[in-house]
């Protein structure tokens, strides 16, 4: 996660390198290198984070959703299921289990296009679920909820009821849904001024589910003194 110019990027059809970081296809598997920094009192320090992911998707999907009316904004759920291996050299960690593969992109800016989203996936069974919803830059609301088959074919299905949230120690709100509109945070991961992501218990479709959760706050993110404060976070290019 470190800004970078545009000499430090390299794109072909199945690599893209950024930095000393990489992700390639290789067959069916996504393969992805990470050589990161640290960064201390604003600047990069010796490397911290090194390791490899490979994620093998169990199920593909070809399908893509426009976000806004205007399709300045598409997200697609490449990989409904998928199975995830870690080998980090440092921290020295492993982990095997199971995963998802997404990916969005637009035309502009994302804070130009949403005010804030919130989004979630969860395993049913050989099926996945993923719940989309926000607020886009000019106030309208847009909620999604997807139902993924086991050849990866979406369906849309009626929405949960809405399920509160606690905010996050940054009193970030965060929302999702969920069957007779309950769910609860088990645990937060990564919390920010303008991103959360947790794991949150539910019952969804009828089914009890664990679910990856996150919150994102565009609002948050192009304030002036959260832009202020991302270099002592983020290596920036100069």
């Amino acid at each position: 996660m470190t800004e970078r110019g545009r000499n430090s990027v390299e794109r072909s059809r199945d690599t893209l390198a950024i930095g000393d970081s990489s992700m390639r296809w290789l067959g069916d598997k996504l393969v992805i290198d990470i050589e990161e920094r640290a960064i201390w009192l604003g600047c990069p320090v010796r490397p911290v984070v090194r390791g490899q992911v490979v994620v093998e998707p169990e199920v593909w999907s070809g399908q893509s959703f426009a976000l806004d009316p205007a399709r300045n904004h598409h997200w697609r759920s490449m990989a409904p299921r998928a199975r995830v291996r870690v080998e980090m050299e440092r921290p020295e960690l492993s982990w095997r289990g199971s995963g998802y593969l997404d990916g969005n992109w637009g035309s502009e800016p994302i804070e130009d296009g949403f005010a804030d989203w919130h989004w979630s996936r969860a395993h049913l069974g050989k099926e996945a679920a993923v719940l989309y919803e926000g607020v886009r830059r000019d106030g309208s609301r847009f909620a999604t909820a997807l139902r993924f088959d086991g050849s990866g074919r979406a369906h849309e299905e009626e929405l949960p009821l809405g399920a509160p949230l606690p905010p996050t120690r940054w009193l970030m709100g965060r929302r999702t849904r969920a069957d007779r509109g309950h769910a609860r945070v088990v645990r937060t991961w990564e919390d920010s001024p303008f991103y959360a992501r947790s794991a949150v218990a539910s019952r969804l479709f009828g089914k009890d589910v664990l679910a990856v959760h996150e919150s994102l706050s565009l609002d948050r993110f192009k304030s002036p003194i959260v832009q202020w404060m991302l270099p002592y976070k983020m290596p920036r290019r100069p």
